[in-house]
């Protein structure tokens, strides 16, 4: 690939970014959340983490991820329970408020973001797709 060409692809993929993150903060500030508040909640949706396992795959520090964790605590949005495997350890889940939340920003998301992808055939959005997961892998 040439320098040229290059520059176009790092110029598309900024500029996909920036319209997404656009979007994504807009609707987690219409929901009283940040962006990362946002980003817990989709993690969370299927599954329970350790704090130190979110904040790693979130890539903060695990101090940063209590703080996190405590303020979403009192909007009701997450708990903290034991761990099953191990007595010393909490995870963190969704509580039932935190998954009404959830719920309805993947809903707003979809409206958000699909409508960009529109203007494409339906093999190229499938296509996207596939192109965008394997990029992420």
């Amino acid at each position: 690939m040439d320098t040229t060409e290059q520059d176009r692809l790092v110029d598309a993929l900024g500029h996909a970014a920036f319209t997404t993150m656009g979007s994504l903060t807009g609707l987690a500030a219409d929901a009283g959340l940040s962006l990362t508040q946002l980003r817990v909640l989709a993690i969370l949706r299927d599954r329970r983490l350790r704090i130190g396992d979110l904040a790693e795959y979130l890539g903060l520090e695990k101090s940063t991820m209590t703080g996190l964790v405590a303020r979403a605590e009192k909007k009701e949005l997450l708990a903290r329970v034991p761990n099953a495997d191990d007595a010393r350890a909490v995870d963190v889940v969704l509580t039932d408020r935190g998954h009404e939340v959830a719920a309805a920003l993947e809903a707003a998301m979809r409206d958000a973001l699909l409508p960009l992808t529109e203007r494409l055939p339906s093999t190229d959005r499938r296509r996207l797709r596939e192109l965008l997961e394997r990029m992420l892998r």
